[in-house]
């Protein structure tokens, strides 16, 4: 379809556009005009995300993508609606209350149908670039528009308080219980504890274990060397007791035997001169032997008397050995039983802590979940208050009107194409061309035209197409 047909079109059903595209119009401006008023109120909240004051970290869920999105869908909650009912009293309204009986005709519940009344002219629009959410609400007062949005970001505020509020209470009650156990467990561990150390009449430390263990060291030294004396001691009594008696160092250190063994050489030596110059039968060699012989028995008995001092001394070492050897013994159990015992205590002492460090962990949490549940600072807070505003929001009459021209016109269009179609005519030689394949050689003007103009359309039904090649009809213009 060329331009000049679909201009042809027009001028044909040009009746048929005009009253559609009047109607259109018209009923748009009739009914703009009677819709009533609507009053558009607008408040805003804003979401800070910041650390919790309470808990210095960052609330839960705050950095998530779709954590906007959800506060958008509590603000549109029915929980926020009944707060935002029992705030205002809506329950009380005697018109609201009528109305409800008049439209559900007592079908539902009052309440449920003040949810859907508000919800329905409530709307909630959250910004894609931004932490601000507004809420707007409709209605034909402009102070109950203003009202209602005021009270739907005040609720809003309240709720997300009682969001975080209700678990920290919870949470309270739960550390509570449990503060309560740890210390009742905490007390049962030092009870332990105490009558552990009053048995065993001592209160077990790494430095009593230090001082018992150099103790033991000391005693373990002491006794290697009683032993290396106790070895010397037992080696000198057996010296003593064989042949060699007489080489003992302490027979040898002897100031008495060491005089007596000069004498005894003295008289041998006197023994042998006399004995050369006066015979062995003389009165004075006789004497000389009997003195020889009484300073070998003094010699004897002395030595004997020191040796018999070295089995003493080698007694007395034995006895030092063994003593320091059951001290060592004695030492060595009383160390392993202090080492059960510091164990032991150990073990109660670690219970203890663990149930010290339990209990202070909990008595932690429940401040910090009593600060929670007492806290009184939202996230969230109005950035906007809706004040009422001065002029309707709807309806609009000069854009609908606009929209009324446009559409309107798009209709009428469409309704002469329409028609058009169903009754298809030759408007042009142009049609005449493409229903019956011939070129145009000449028109004539329709009788009782005013003037000839060969570019007028003449209505002609494509039904009578044929008839007109062979004889035009009186009156209707024939091409040829």
């Amino acid at each position: 379809m060329t331009f000049a047909q679909f201009l042809s079109i027009l001028r044909a059903r040009k009746w048929a556009a005009l009253l559609v595209f009047s109607l259109v119009v018209a009923t748009t401006v009739v009914v703009s005009l009677m819709l009533p008023k609507q009053y558009l109120g607008t408040a805003s909240v804003v979401i800070d995300i910041k650390p919790d004051p309470v808990s210095a970290t960052l609330f839960p869920g705050m950095a998530t993508p779709g954590f906007i999105a959800t506060q958008a869908d509590i603000l549109m909650s029915e929980r926020v609606t009944l707060r935002v009912i029992r705030d205002l009293k809506l329950m009380d309204n005697a018109p609201i209350r009528e109305q409800w009986q008049t439209e559900a005709e007592g079908a539902g519940t009052f309440e449920q149908y003040l949810i859907e009344l508000l919800q329905k002219y409530l709307e909630v629009k959250p910004s894609l670039q931004s932490n601000v959410i507004s809420i707007e609400y409709k209605s034909p007062s402009p102070q109950f528009a203003a009202g209602l949005a005021n009270a739907f970001a005040q609720a809003y505020i309240a709720t997300t308080l009682e969001l975080r509020g209700d678990p920290a209470r919870q949470f309270n009650s739960f550390f509570q219980a449990q503060t309560k156990d740890a210390r009742d467990s905490l007390e049962r561990a030092q009870q332990r504890l105490s009558a552990f150390q009053q048995d065993k009449g001592i209160i077990v430390t790494n430095e009593r274990l230090d001082i018992e263990s150099a103790r033991l060291a000391e005693l373990s030294s002491q006794l290697t060397q009683s032993q290396s004396i106790s070895a010397e001691s037992s080696s000198r009594q057996a010296q003593a007791r064989g042949d060699q008696s007489d080489r003992l160092q302490e027979v040898l250190n002897n100031p008495l035997i060491s005089g007596l063994k000069a004498d005894l050489t003295r008289y041998e030596a006197k023994l042998q001169e006399l004995s050369q110059r006066l015979g062995d039968k003389h009165p004075q060699v006789l004497e000389a032997r009997a003195n020889i012989a009484e300073l070998r028995s003094k010699i004897d008995v002395e030595t004997r008397r020191v040796t018999s001092g070295v089995s003493v001394s080698n007694t007395i070492n034995k006895s030092r050995e063994g003593q320091l050897s059951a001290a060592l013994n004695a030492q060595r159990t009383k160390m392993l039983e202090m080492k059960a015992v510091l164990d032991e205590g150990q073990v109660l002492q670690r219970e203890v802590q663990n149930a010290q460090s339990v209990y202070d962990n909990l008595v932690a949490r429940l401040n910090q979940s009593a600060l929670e549940a007492q806290n009184t600072q939202s996230y969230a807070s109005v950035l906007t208050v809706a004040q009422p505003p001065a002029e309707h929001s709807s309806p609009k009459t000069l854009l609908n009107t606009l929209l009324a021209i446009f559409l309107g016109a798009m209709l009428a269009v469409g309704v002469a194409l329409l028609m058009e179609m169903t009754d298809r005519r030759v408007r042009n030689p142009e049609d005449a061309v493409a229903a019956l394949g011939l070129p145009v050689l000449g028109s004539l003007p329709v009788p009782g035209a005013k003037r000839f103009n060969p570019a007028r359309p003449v209505g002609l039904s494509l039904a009578t197409r044929q008839r007109a090649m062979s004889l035009p009809a009186p009156g209707v213009q024939a091409d040829i």
